[in-house]
Parts: structure tokens; C-alpha cells; sequence
């Protein structure tokens, strides 16, 4: 099934996008508005790209006249008539779906393709309401459309596999990677971003961690390019709420849930970067970082203690070794009065007993070095319930003597990075144990998609299906949530030590 003649409708910023991608690749494109007005927008933001590809030396003139050539703006459908596909690029809202795809019915050829590029919403809804729904498909790009290069190419049950290949077809003649996935609510991308980052708005709710302690967390501590609640305000708090309540009526628990400070966030009009505040404010492009509190020495930074308890196994001995080079007397007795007992601490393993062995519980700081696959990852200090000020205080200002940057968090399970990232990683094995989609393809899609460095495959195997699984474990007996079992698949891989991508070691 040759595609030569698309008809996109709707050309806002994605639908522009769209727009120009398509002639980009030399087929002819029909830009369809409802009126005038809408097209002329849609028009100027075409031109307006194509100039700025120029301006950077990235289009001759002549590639841009040409390339603007083949897209005719127009408003009304009776263009759409001779089109091989059409594709709708409106409003996230099933009933204007429906609208378009009736006129596009009444004038497509039957034999035309009818594609939405809905990022939630079922395609099986959509397609349920025409005449043809076996040439109704999903197709999906990703915000910007002429840089972003995943497509999720879905299909409904009733979608003929002639219009899949077609469809996916033209998303590698685009320069595109297509993957194709099954008609479920937020596809592969969104399904697994949402409820990962619904859950850093839980974490800050309930005063688990601050903002900036999550947002490294992840960045930091996980390798990821952007911290949740920073993205959450990229995305728009309001559209992110819109999303979770798809994916909540399809999949329902916590994970997908809208967090009640995301609702009362948006509520407020605090949608994020465009509106000027979210989870930060915004001058221009630039959040204004928070201060951290904490008190200081003479000098105005921490004091550093002069002799140190150190307690943990022979992994931990590393830690003596650096303080001791760092100038720091180093004790291993808890009985000596020493200002600061650190504690070897792990996810899946609480400080608070070893707190209370000591005898002096609230001179206890835990410390867990290296807490994910991050290059430089930061050291998390655990604080209990009976660490004292004072404690907390020394063992900043230790960090800080040995060049650790650090993440502060509750002694509770997964402490802060594995409590958010680990959940995320269970996420996408669920969807592969669901036969959903094939484990590279979660991983293609979350870095061409969301910009992941390593997929949550990658990230997996790099930390150890057997370490992941024991955190997890850890949380569900701890909290209780379904969403914090782990999966089948996992348990199997774990037990088995072996990874998820072909060709890792085992770890």
C-alpha cells in the first residue's frame, strides 16, 4: 500500500510538525483547519520552522520553497478526498475525534488510511464510530515531530495488517523508528512516564523528600535527563492530570491515580513552565532553584566531627579508608563518644536496628554509597526517627569533606532512589509479562521517546533483576500496594540471574 498524497488535520504546533516532516520526506500534504484564522496560525508556525532550518544552515532556500511547496493549506475536507492517509491532530477529546473522523469517513476513499495521533485515548473508540475501522490506526508522534524520532504505530483488533505495515512503513520512510504496540491506554511512552512521575508527586506530598532531592534522585542518582517533578512542569501539570485519568480508568491503584497535589496544583492554575509556576517558578526558561536548610559552624558550613563511628561489613570498608584519608579518626566501637555513628545502610534493609544496637540512636546517620547505574552516583544519608540534628549536621559536613554529593531520605524502604525508580523499572516488566510489547521495544521507546539514556531494560540489567526484586519486596511488605509486588517475570529473571536484553552479562 504505496502512501504518496497525506492529508493532516489540524496544524497547531504538533499538526505543523507533522506538516512538515511529511514534505520534508517529498510527499504532498494537505494542511486542513476549521477556519481562516486556524490556518493562518498553522501556516506561520510551518513557515516559521522552515525559516529558522535556513537561518542555521540546516535548509538552502531553495530545499524550503520546495518543501513548502508541497503542503496546501486549506480549510474544509473535500481536499482530504484523494488522500492515501489522513491524519488528525486535534484536542485530546474523544467526542472532536469522533467529529473529524466522520468527515474524514465521508470523503476519504475507502481504501485511504485513517490515523490518529492521539497520545491516550483508545484508537479502538475512535475507530468503533466510522464505516471502515479496519483502516483506523494509531499513529503517534512525539513533541517536537520534525526532531523526535519515535512513532508508536497502534492497532485495534479490528485494524487490517495491511494499514499497520503501511503505517510503519512511513514511519521509517520519515526517518522515524516505529514500534508497533496494541491499543492500550498511554501505548508504551506515556504508560510507563505518567505513574513514575505521579509517584515523585506522592514522594513530595507526604513530605518523603524535597523537591530537589527527588529531581536528583533521578538525574543523579538514576542517569535520567530530567527530574520528575521538572518534567512534570515541562509537560504541563494540566495535561499530565488529563493523561493519568486515562490511564486510570483503564488500569486503576495508586500508581495511576492523580496525586492530590497534582490535581490541586493544576486546580490553582500552577500548570508549569507555561504558566509560570508548577513545582518551581519560572523566569523565562529557568526555574529558580530552591535553598537547602541546615545548620553551620563558625565559619558558616557544617562542622566536621573529629572522630567517627563506623559500622558495616567489609563493602563498607571503603568509607573508613577515605575518612581516614580525609584526616578523620575513625573508631568501629559504639561505645566511644564519638559525635557521629555512620551506618552501613542498604534499600532493602532498615538503619533503625543498627541504631538501637548502638546504643545511641540518635547519633545514627545511615549511608548508602552508590545507589544506582549513574555514572557518579550520589551517597543517600538515611535518617531515622531518633537521629538527632546534630548527627544529621556532622554527617552533611562528612560528605562534603569526601567530595559526596548528597541525597537526603527517610529509613524507609528503597530509601529515595530505588523507592522511585524501582516501581518504574516493575512497570515496564509488567508490559512485556502482559505480552504488550517485547522488552527492546519499551527500551526504544522510552529513549527515542522520553529521552531515556539507557531504556528500563538497560537500567534493569545494569543494577540486577535480583537487586531490584529484593527492594521491591521490601516496599510491598512495608506499604501494602499492589503496584509494589513484584512481577512474575521479574521473580523468574532474578531467580534465574539472567538479564533482559540479549547479549548483557549477567550482573
Amino acid at each position: 500500500m504505496d502512501i504518496e498524497r497525506v492529508a493532516v488535520v489540524g496544524l497547531g504546533t504538533m499538526g505543523a510538525g507533522i506538516a512538515e516532516v511529511l514534505a520534508r520526506a517529498g510527499l504532498q500534504v494537505v494542511g486542513i483547519e476549521v477556519d481562516e484564522a486556524a490556518l493562518g496560525h498553522g501556516v506561520a508556525i510551518l513557515d516559521g520552522s522552515l525559516a529558522r532550518a535556513v537561518s542555521r544552515g540546516r535548509l538552502t532556500e531553495a530545499e524550503q520553497a520546495a518543501i513548502r511547496g508541497r503542503v496546501t493549506p486549506v480549510t474544509g475536507f473535500r481536499e482530504a478526498a484523494t488522500a492515501d492517509l489522513a491524519i488528525e491532530v486535534v484536542p485530546e477529546r474523544l467526542e472532536i475525534k469522533h467529529q473529524i473522523f466522520a468527515e474524514l469517513d465521508r470523503v476519504c476513499s475507502p481504501s485511504a488510511i485513517l490515523a490518529t495521533n492521539t497520545s491516550s485515548l483508545s484508537v479502538t473508540a475512535i475507530a468503533a464510530g466510522t464505516r471502515h475501522p479496519e483502516r483506523v490506526v494509531g499513529m503517534h508522534f512525539f513533541n517536537p515531530a520534525t526532531v523526535m524520532r519515535l512513532v508508536e504505530v497502534v492497532s485495534t483488533v479490528l485494524t487490517a495488517p495491511a494499514a499497520v505495515g503501511a503505517v510503519t512503513g512511513l514511519a521509517r520512510q520519515l526517518g522515524k523508528t516505529p514500534v508497533q504496540v496494541a491499543d492500550r491506554a498511554g501505548f508504551v511512552a506515556n504508560a510507563l512516564l505518567l505513574p513514575y512521575l505521579n509517584h515523585a508527586v506522592r514522594l513530595l506530598e507526604t513530605q518523603y523528600a524535597s523537591r530537589e532531592d527527588i529531581d536528583a534522585a533521578a538525574t543523579a542518582g538514576a542517569g535520567l535527563p530530567m527530574g520528575p517533578l521538572a518534567l512534570l512542569d515541562l509537560i504541563g501539570l494540566d495535561t499530565c492530570v488529563s493523561i493519568l485519568q486515562v490511564l486510570d480508568a483503564e488500569f486503576g491503584g495508586t500508581r495511576y491515580r492523580p496525586a492530590p497535589l497534582l490535581r490541586r496544583l493544576t486546580d490553582a492554575g500552577r500548570t508549569g513552565r507555561k504558566s509560570g509556576q508548577g513545582f518551581y517558578h519560572y523566569t523565562g526558561n529557568h526555574g529558580e532553584p530552591g535553598t537547602a536548610e541546615g545548620g553551620t559552624g563558625e565559619d558558616g558550613a557544617p562542622a566536621v566531627p573529629g572522630l567517627v563511628t563506623v559500622i558495616g561489613s567489609s563493602d563498607f570498608d571503603h568509607i573508613a579508608t577515605e575518612l581516614a584519608a580525609a584526616g578523620i579518626n575513625i573508631t568501629r566501637n559504639p561505645a566511644h563518644d564519638t559525635e557521629l555513628i555512620l551506618v552501613e545502610a542498604t534499600p532493602a534493609g532498615p538503619v533503625l536496628p543498627a541504631a538501637l544496637a548502638a546504643g545511641r540512636p540518635d547519633q545514627v546517620v545511615g549511608l548508602h554509597t552508590n545507589p544506582g547505574p549513574a555514572d557518579a552516583a550520589p551517597a543517600e544519608l538515611i535518617s531515622t526517627e531518633l537521629t538527632g540534628a546534630a548527627a544529621r549536621l556532622a554527617a552533611e559536613a562528612l560528605a562534603a569533606k569526601l567530595g559526596l554529593r548528597v541525597l537526603h531520605a527517610p529509613d524507609r524502604p528503597g530509601f529515595l532512589v530505588a523507592a522511585l525508580l524501582y516501581p518504574h523499572l516493575a512497570d515496564a516488566v509488567r508490559m512485556v509479562q502482559d505480552g504488550y510489547a517485547p522488552a527492546a521495544d519499551v527500551d526504544t521507546a522510552m529513549t527515542l521517546g522520553c529521552g531515556y539514556p539507557r531504556g528500563p531494560f538497560a537500567l534493569l540489567d545494569a543494577i540486577g533483576p535480583a537487586v531490584v526484586a529484593e527492594v521491591l519486596e521490601t516496599m510491598h511488605d512495608g506499604y501494602g500496594d499492589p503496584a509494589f509486588a513484584v512481577p512474575l517475570l521479574l521473580a523468574e529473571h532474578a531467580a534465574a540471574g539472567l538479564p533482559f536484553l540479549p547479549g548483557e552479562s549477567r550482573p
